[in-house]
């Protein structure tokens, strides 16, 4: 079989689209990369649709944390507190068999026994109270200056909001929530060794990677091949939110434009 065929066979098996049995014995390289590239698209899926419900989220969780009425603020604390507090390994374990309980009462939970579902609510959850964190702290460092100068323009309420100081938030926000967008989409690697089941060995690309390592008894081929993907998708990141950092201080001299810098997070 040529490397051509194996990409028409293999690229979309995560999706359940081709061949549907894995290989079994002669690993090539082309399989490999194949396989694995096949399974990065799960982990882009989880990454992008829950980075971008959890912004809206964490925008408004944010605005509620520096509300001064107790019944916004409160709630909105303990969301951060719980979810930044215990390790996302464990809330997506606590998430399978919760729903998985919910489900013999509520057929309705049913669908969330799934990773497509229940394993991206876990991460809209989790990166929504870490971005409300960064979002909160820049909401608070918003200069009263410009909060006087929209009051003397006679902006007030949500005009205000959206127009100076939701802008400015983001601008002081986004290095940071760059990085807390990266350390997301590595976060998915999570989901197919946690408690959702892979059905039909249809998994992520750490999950072909760890297939491989098995069959081969060589980790050293696969899991380099998984982490080229994921520098290259990090690097794509980098790029775009930096196309985004670029437009929000557009109007800001050189020397003061933000830049983004990628901190590893050693712990979550």
């Amino acid at each position: 079989m040529s490397c051509w065929d194996t990409i028409a066979d293999y690229a979309l098996r995560s999706q359940g689209i081709g061949e549907r049995l894995l290989p079994r014995t002669d690993f090539t390289l082309c399989q490999q990369f194949t396989l694995i590239g096949s399974g990065m698209i799960w982990n882009i899926y989880f990454g992008f649709l829950a980075l971008v419900s959890g912004f809206v989220l964490a925008t408004g969780v944010a605005v509620a944390k520096a509300h001064h009425q107790v019944w916004l603020r409160k709630p909105a604390e303990w969301f951060i507190f719980i979810f930044r507090g215990s390790p996302l390994f464990i809330q997506f374990f606590f998430a399978y068999f919760l729903f998985q309980s919910l489900k013999s009462g509520y057929p309705f939970f049913g669908a969330f026994t799934s990773a497509w579902l229940g394993a991206l609510l876990v991460l809209f959850l989790n990166t929504a109270a870490y971005s409300a964190e960064i979002f909160y702290g820049a909401l608070m460092s918003v200069p009263k200056g410009d909060v006087e100068a929209a009051d003397a323009y006679g902006m007030s309420g949500w005009p205000r909001f959206r127009r100076v100081i939701w802008p400015t938030m983001l601008r002081l926000a986004w290095p940071a929530y760059t990085n807390e967008a990266i350390f997301l989409f590595h976060a998915t690697t999570l989901v197919f060794f946690s408690g959702f089941p892979a059905s039909q060995q249809r998994g992520d690309a750490l999950y072909y990677a760890s297939y491989f390592a098995d069959k081969t008894f060589n980790p050293f081929i696969p899991y380099p091949i998984l982490a080229f993907y994921f520098i290259l998708l990090t690097l794509s990141i980098i790029g775009l939110f930096g196309m985004v950092n670029r437009k929000l201080n557009h109007h800001l001299p050189k020397d003061r434009r933000a830049k983004i810098r990628l901190r590893v997070n050693l712990i979550r």
